[in-house]
């Protein structure tokens, strides 16, 4: 089979990934919604326009959980259940949350995302590799199928999202969450965008506060959103007053009020669109990509030729890693089309091993440090030292240094996350909820204004303190129409 035949068919802009259509059926999904927060930080936190319809999943690289990460092969559909080719179709018959309590709030998601079927027909772009890896995981561990469309809801399914409290990734976790649920973050690779180290981490901490709140779903999501803390003083506060203590009864943040209707209210538009007026593309119910342990560290730019793929496209697949390269101490397993698997695994069974990084020796001058030097070669510190064996930062005239050479920079590949942070824009969101993206020296007062609200309720809204510094390109969630009880417009001016 010719190499060509193995490129990804993306359509970077506005396209939908097309899937193969091998493998057994299994409980496969997608959809699509605004993005919300996540895990420890209730602001809004993911990147849901960002013009990128195409991403991949990554399965558990190094996981020691209980629940072992599952190959597509294992999972099929029971003998007495027939075959469903759509994942749409099939999800909407095994969706299990009640989701018709409440007091108006999920008819209002509902309404708003009929109104916006567009919009979900580009997450679902993006969600397209992720889903049948995600469903499947769902599925081993016998929890709601309603959970694998909990990233449409988290980061609108692009596993680049990120957000001004640090979440990132599909499951948008931050950073302190991610090292309790052991997603390595490193210089090289950061476990909260590989989305199979990731899923199996959203999984396992759902599944915790699930036992944590006696196994009260709903609660659950309300706790991953806005942290369990918040949701048991709620419990709490309305045990004292003699008041109900489900979620629909609880006095909880604005941003997880909307959060768990949301979910509930993209479920209810999957199982019926025609009903909602929404026209879903056809997803076929079928695996589209292949792990490969490449066995070591090895340069993107080298592995996507070997698998017959542009480098960004390579990203796109494994969007974990940070670098040109996969971190020296692993994971090194990559994501591949199927129909690229077989050729990718021999072209690395005959790759030189001196093919697989590049290295270059740097000789020092007077003058050097070693922080320019890294600057110069792209790397950092640390690695260098770790290369050289140095335990310190001293350098000595005609000194020989190993240091690591790109084939092609990140920059070449458009979809690193700190470009798709600075492509994000405002997005407005049902609810009167509007997801700013800072601009170069904007200030809280700034924003404020613009908005008609005050400094405080921003403050209150994305959980900042008086010192917090802005940044160009971080998002915050604005409320129109909301206000603060007992606050009154700021007259002084905020740095931001």
């Amino acid at each position: 089979m010719q190499r060509s035949k193995h490129a990804l068919a993306f359509t970077l802009a506005s396209g939908l990934l097309l899937c193969g259509c091998a493998g057994h059926p299994v409980k496969t999904a997608d959809v699509a919604t605004p993005a919300a927060v996540t895990n420890a930080a209730p602001a809004e936190a993911s990147v849901a326009e960002t013009g990128m319809d195409s991403g991949t999943p990554i399965p558990d690289l190094n996981s020691n959980d209980a629940t072992p990460v599952v190959e597509w092969s294992d999972l099929t559909l029971s003998p007495a259940e027939p075959q469903v080719d759509d994942m749409w179709q099939y999800l909407g018959q095994h969706f299990s949350l009640p989701a018709e309590a409440g007091d108006g709030r999920v008819q209002g998601e509902l309404d708003w995302f009929a109104a916006h079927g567009e919009y979900l027909n580009r997450v679902a772009g993006r969600a397209r590799p992720y889903l049948y890896y995600i469903v499947q995981q769902v599925e081993a561990r016998k929890m709601p199928l309603d959970i694998a469309l909990l990233p449409v809801v988290e980061s609108a399914f692009d596993p680049f999202a990120y957000s001004y409290g640090r979440a990132s990734g599909l499951w948008q976790f931050v950073p302190g969450t991610g090292h309790m649920y052991e997603l390595k973050q490193s210089w090289w690779y950061d476990g909260r965008r590989d989305v199979g180290a990731s899923t199996r981490a959203a999984l396992d901490y759902l599944k915790a506060l699930h036992d944590e709140f006696d196994g009260d779903w709903l609660l659950a999501l309300a706790a991953y959103n806005s942290g369990p803390g918040t949701v048991e003083r709620s419990i709490a506060a309305n045990r004292r007053h003699g008041l109900p203590t489900d979620f629909w009864h609880l006095d909880l943040p604005a941003e997880t009020r909307a959060y768990v209707p949301r979910l509930l209210a993209i479920c209810k538009l999957v199982a019926d669109p025609r009903h909602m007026g929404v026209d879903l593309s056809s997803i076929p119910n079928a695996p589209y990509l292949a792990q490969v342990d490449t066995g070591g560290q090895i340069d993107l730019a080298t592995a996507a030729k070997l698998a017959g793929l542009s480098t960004e496209q390579m990203y796109l697949l494994n969007p974990g890693y940070n670098r040109w390269a996969t971190d020296p101490d692993g994971p090194y397993t990559l994501f591949v089309p199927q129909d690229a698997q077989a050729d990718f695994q021999q072209a690395l069974a005959s790759l030189p091993p001196h093919d697989r990084v590049q290295w270059a020796t740097h000789k020092v001058r007077k003058g050097d440090t070693i922080g320019g030097i890294a600057r110069y070669y792209h790397a950092t510190v640390p690695v260098i030292q770790k290369l050289n064996g140095m335990h310190g930062n001293m350098l000595h005239v005609n000194q020989m240094l190993l240091v690591p050479v790109a084939r092609q920079t990140l920059a070449d590949a458009t979809l690193h996350a700190e470009a798709r942070v600075a492509g994000m824009s405002d997005m407005h969101l049902p609810g009167g909820r509007i997801v700013h993206k800072v601009r170069d020296g904007e200030s809280l007062w700034a924003i404020a204004h613009h908005y008609h609200v005050t400094v405080s309720a921003i403050r209150h809204w994305n959980k900042i303190g008086q010192n917090h510094v802005l940044h160009k390109g971080d998002r915050l969630v604005i409320w129109r129409g909301r206000k603060l009880a007992g606050d009154s417009s700021d007259s002084q001016t905020s740095s931001g």
